[in-house]
This record gives structure tokens, sequence and C-alpha cells, in this order.
């Protein structure tokens, strides 16, 4: 682990104290050219599932991915998830899903989106539903023109919207979507009620779960580069699944 100036937090507490939170793009997995390219580590589902039972069940994916998405990659509706940033989310047989329908206005933003990058090679549209991502990691000189076209869009949606931005991505989401929002949430639940958070992050989608975190006295991490308001910081997605295997067979908890 390599904290990089950022503040140690010592977690000597046992297992059955924590709650793990964890990002999937950029924590999990490695980052990837297009979304639907990610591989998952054949051998991390199997680590989920074990940490899981280890924690006694208080382990959550908080993605911006749909969870259909998470249980396609992880093994199939294993674990408890929150997707698209909050706006779905799952504990135990608890499962609420976003509907494209429940947000009408977002509809022609997509088409609208679709045809104006038409003539921008390496742009990329993810319409998620009730969100739409526009990734321009394949075409890094497009920026300033994705970043101008997120805000347009946004204008004409009025303030039940925001943009968010990620690594190479922007993306138009409803207000009430947060990571933050989403585990103080499953905080107030069982089986994570009465515990301490850890949550693992990579982005700027991430900084406001940490911010959460950190208000219940819980761990933040934030996985590479960058400035973050995380307490501690971990090279790799790699080093993170070497340390949550590590976990799961037995160890201490890594951070």
């Amino acid at each position: 682990m390599n904290n990089d100036n950022v503040e140690a937090v010592h977690t000597s507490d046992t297992t059955d104290q924590w709650a793990l939170f964890l990002d999937f793009d950029g924590t999990l997995v490695d980052i990837v050219e297009r979304p639907d390219d990610v591989l998952v580590d054949p051998a991390l589902p199997e680590a989920l599932a074990r940490l899981r039972d280890r924690l006694g069940g208080a382990l959550a994916i908080i993605s911006g991915r749909p969870i259909a998405f998470l249980d396609g990659h992880l093994g199939g509706g294993k674990f408890d998830a929150a997707g698209l940033h909050g706006l779905e989310h799952r504990i135990g047989n608890d499962l609420y899903l976003c509907q494209a329908e429940d947000h009408p206005a977002l509809r022609p933003i997509v088409a609208r989106l679709h045809a104006i990058i038409a003539d921008k090679p390496g742009l990329l549209i993810e319409d998620k539903g009730c969100s739409v991502a526009l990734h321009w990691r394949q075409a890094p000189l497009e920026k300033d023109f994705c970043l101008a076209t997120a805000h347009a869009a946004l204008e004409s949606l009025g303030p039940d919207y925001r943009v968010q931005f990620g690594k190479a991505v922007a993306e138009i989401l409803p207000s009430a979507a947060g990571k933050g929002k989403v585990i103080d949430s499953f905080l107030l639940e069982p089986p994570y009620r009465g515990r301490r958070a850890i949550f693992v992050g990579d982005d700027l989608t991430d900084e406001n779960g940490f911010k959460a975190v950190n208000a219940q006295g819980g761990v933040s991490v934030r996985i590479g580069p960058g400035e973050t308001v995380a307490q501690h910081r971990v090279g790799t997605p790699a080093d993170l699944r070497h340390s949550l295997i590590t976990w799961a067979a037995g160890g201490p908890p890594p951070f």
C-alpha cells in the first residue's frame, strides 16, 4: 500500500466491524478504451464472495454501471450493489431498478447526442437508460467539444439533472444520484448498520463517497494518482485485488 503523504488510518478492528463499499471501473477492474471491453480477473468474484462472508454480508459494489452489467461480470446477483451512482440499489433480496421511462426528458437528449457526435470519430455515447455518458478517451483532442456539448444538453434539461465528470467522460444524470448518498443509505440498513464504512474508488465520481465516509468516521481509499479527500491511496486495481484476496483468505483489513 502506498499512502503518498496521505495520513494513515489504522484499522486494527476485527473484520465484523467493517462495511466494505467498492467502486468497479478503475478500482476492481482496469480502465479500458471502450466501456464494454472491461475484463474481470477470474479470481475476483470468488474472492469477493469469501470476503462478503467474512464481513457478515456487509460488502457492496457502488458503481456508475447498471446493476445488470455488474451482475453479468461478477456473477449474477451475488453481491449487494448500487448502480447508476445510486439510482439503482440492491440489499439482499430488496432490489430497486431505475427504468428509462422514469426519465422521459433524457430520451431526446440521448438521440441528440448521437447525432451531434456522428462525424466525430473516437467519441462514444453510453446510454444507461436513466443517465447518458459521453466518452472521449479515444479522442482526447475532443475534450473541450465534449464538455461544451454536455453543458449545452444540461441547460435544456433544467435543475433535475446535473453533469458529473470522470476520467475522459461527462455523464448527464438525475440530480438525486450520488455515491455518497447511497453509501449513507446503505449504512442505515442491516447488515451495514452500526459498522464503520470503507469505500474504495478511483475517480472524481467517487469523491462525494469519500466525503460521506470521512464524515462518518470511516476509511476512504483512492486508487491511483490525483487530488483527493481520501485518507489512503493504493497504486493500481491489481494492487487492490491482491489486498482483497489476502483479506478474504483470512488476513487483516488492509487499509
